[in-house]
């Protein structure tokens, strides 16, 4: 699947996400990469999450969710399949920005 294509089945994940959920994130960009370097991962948030931020400052460099096409394509049958782990791994690297831990995702169902 083409980078631009991937980058625009982000964005529609993104978009369906509730309105009210959106307009809390704050200063936090996302991201379309290939592949992680180091490690066999689908998403990965980089930051400080809402919960942990004190006085996080104006000049504070923005977290970070970046979802690895190559990895959810290989792990995707079909376009179908690819929007709906996209759509998890959406929610998932949101939900770290917000504060919620890999243990409350898997005991919710959505790791």
């Amino acid at each position: 699947m083409s980078v631009s294509r991937f980058e625009r089945l982000v964005g529609a994940a993104l978009d369906a996400l509730p309105e009210e959920l959106g307009r809390l994130m704050e200063n936090v960009a996302v991201v379309a990469r290939d592949r992680h370097p180091d490690e066999d991962l689908l998403g990965l948030y980089e930051g400080i999450p809402l919960t942990e931020r004190d006085d996080y400052g104006g000049f504070a460099m923005p977290d970070v969710i970046s979802l690895y096409r190559l990895p959810l394509c290989e792990i995707s049958a079909d376009e179908d399949e690819l929007v709906d782990e996209i759509a998890v791994t959406v929610v998932h690297e949101v939900a770290h920005h917000f504060g919620i831990d890999d243990d409350a995702l898997h005991a919710w169902g959505w790791a």
